[in-house]
């Protein structure tokens, strides 16, 4: 199987094995077979599927297409965030014309990009990740085996299919630097190279976030000698002028704004942490502690990496 000798992993940030994925979904022989191409991409500083709907959805389509020959009695939908259906629809609509392609407008925000949040919302119910298992490949939308990847992830399946997958993905660079954009690089090159070979390797003392404009770790210039993780987005910040209460207020907000309040660690952790850095002051031990119950304890993703990039940044502010 070409999907399995590829290596590919899920471009959607956890990272999956894609091959095992698929597998899954065909063990699980159901009457009917949904596949999801996830478009919601909702996370600042993340822009990768963005600039495949606009430069690859041809591929992106291709894709799709292989996933509908590989299961039987299947049919797809392309779930997509409203500023990119705007942008993209069209074009989308006249690829997938006479095939069992369905386009679905994301209802939610940042957070029904979640798998089984956006089999929610396609299926009319209230926008919020569910209990697994069961997972989706074997109870997804409507209750039937489901294959939710991303946009990154389809682009790849065509490469493999034709042949010409090199062991690449996309990387979102972004912040104070030269030439920002969207590039296709390796994707076991070392942040550092990754910025090096862009022209994006900053001459004053940086930091960045890495995996996600929001969601992801802070690493100090001299911790980039690894590979970019999650969706990979790099932002780079300049250390001496960034406000560390700033930055984190902007975090807090965003996830206070894009909790869905069903579970209590994440809703209580997220409301604590902002009201530390609203009121000025950060209690570096009860932080810890709250980013300990949010990881351990919390319904979804969302909740677990929440806190992350906080304790990161105080990391590298220690003083």
């Amino acid at each position: 199987m070409k999907l399995k000798e590829s290596g590919l992993l899920g471009r959607g940030g956890a990272a999956f094995p894609t091959w095992k994925k698929w597998q899954s979904v065909l063990d699980s022989r159901g009457e009917k077979t949904y596949i999801i191409c996830n478009a919601s991409e909702g996370e600042p500083d993340v822009h990768k599927d963005k600039y495949l709907l606009e430069h690859r959805a041809p591929e992106v389509i291709s894709g799709i297409k292989k996933a509908l020959h590989f299961f039987p009695r299947s049919s797809a939908y392309i779930y997509i965030n409203p500023e990119y259906y705007r942008s993209f629809g069209r074009h989308l609509k006249a690829l997938t014309e006479n095939l069992p392609i369905t386009i679905f407008i994301k209802r939610g925000h940042y957070l029904a990009g979640e798998e089984t949040a956006l089999i929610a919302d396609i299926e009319g119910k209230r926008i919020e990740p569910t209990l697994k298992p069961p997972y989706p490949y074997k109870k997804g939308l409507y209750g039937a085996p489901t294959l939710a990847n991303n946009v990154e992830t389809f682009y790849y399946i065509s490469q493999i299919d034709e042949g010409h997958f090199l062991n690449t993905r996309f990387y979102t660079i972004s912040g104070e630097v030269s030439h920002p954009g969207v590039f296709e690089l390796p994707e076991r090159w070392t942040i550092e190279r990754v910025l090096l070979a862009t022209k994006n390797d900053p001459a004053f003392d940086f930091f960045v976030q890495v995996g996600g404009g929001v969601s992801g770790e802070i690493l100090s210039h001299a911790e980039l000698k690894k590979p970019a993780s999650g969706a990979g987005s790099i932002r780079v910040y300049r250390k001496a002028t960034t406000n560390p209460m700033k930055l984190m207020g902007y975090w807090a907000d965003f996830y206070l704004k894009e909790n869905c309040d069903k579970c209590l660690p994440c809703r209580e952790g997220m409301y604590r942490i902002s009201e530390m850095v609203v009121g000025g002051k950060i209690d570096i031990s009860a932080l810890n502690d709250i980013a300990m119950t949010m990881k351990s304890a919390s319904f979804c993703p969302l909740g677990r990496g929440a806190a992350d990039p906080f304790v990161s940044l105080l990391r590298l502010y220690k003083e």
